[in-house]
């Protein structure tokens, strides 16, 4: 099997240039601009490996720093900030590529998409994929930090572990249930915030990554049949 092309690239933005990977498999069916979480960049091990399953299943990837990851800051850009870099990602994938898109990414960085899609659409962006929604803090269950999915039009999947501290998994099925079939929920079951599972599961965290991989890949490849789309999972 031919191997998947990766180039490391300069993104330009409104302020500093921002580092991105863009992976390539053969024969790609779509591109995922894929935004990484708060505390760790698009190198992160789980970052690397989610953006190689994916090409093995024939998605695309174009990974990219947040500028304040990309100096070697803790805390995280502003919110206009973060969108205006989403942008720029966005408008990097369509230039090398004419594949359908979707965006989104681990944790806080799918927030900072789905803020950035509710504002104004992200040209040509299918749909947005949140690699664990994060939404409240740790043992403080809310919804507020989703009230902008409201004005996201596009379909919307949640890859969301069961044991997740940053996402009760009851408040995320109504979540999405409020939402409506433009929603698809996908519950890993022991899952953390990480995507890692306790010994006592009888899973390993590679077993989770692979389920990940398969249920993202094909959620992506049915956005041409969005009768399929809708509905919360298991």
């Amino acid at each position: 099997m031919q191997a998947a092309n990766s180039e490391c690239i300069t993104i330009g933005t409104d302020g500093s240039p921002i580092s991105g990977i863009w992976l390539l498999p053969p024969r790609a069916a779509a591109a995922f601009v894929l935004a990484h979480g708060a505390g760790a960049g698009m190198t992160h091990p789980f970052m690397t490996r989610l953006a190689e399953g994916l090409a093995a299943q024939g998605i695309a990837t174009l990974r990219y720093q947040f500028p304040y990851m990309e100096s070697g800051r803790r805390r995280p850009d502003p919110p206009a900030l973060c969108h205006a870099t989403v942008r720029a990602a966005v408008a990097a994938a369509r230039a090398r590529c004419d594949l359908p898109l979707v965006a989104g990414g681990k944790s806080f960085g799918g927030r900072m998409t789905s803020q950035a899609q509710a504002l104004a659409p992200l040209a040509d962006v299918r749909g947005l994929v949140f690699v664990g929604f994060p939404l409240h803090p740790a043992g403080r269950p809310a919804s507020e930090r989703a009230q902008h999915l409201d004005k996201v039009g596009v379909p919307l999947l949640f890859l969301q572990g069961t044991r997740d501290e940053l996402a009760q998994i009851g408040l995320i099925e109504s979540l999405c249930a409020e939402l409506g079939r433009r929603a698809h929920l996908h519950r890993i079951e022991a899952a953390d915030h990480a995507f890692h599972v306790p010994a006592r599961s009888g899973r390993t965290d590679a077993e989770i990554l692979a389920e990940l991989v398969r249920e993202c890949a094909r959620w992506i490849r049915a956005l041409d049949a969005p009768a399929q789309l809708g509905g919360l999972s298991t």
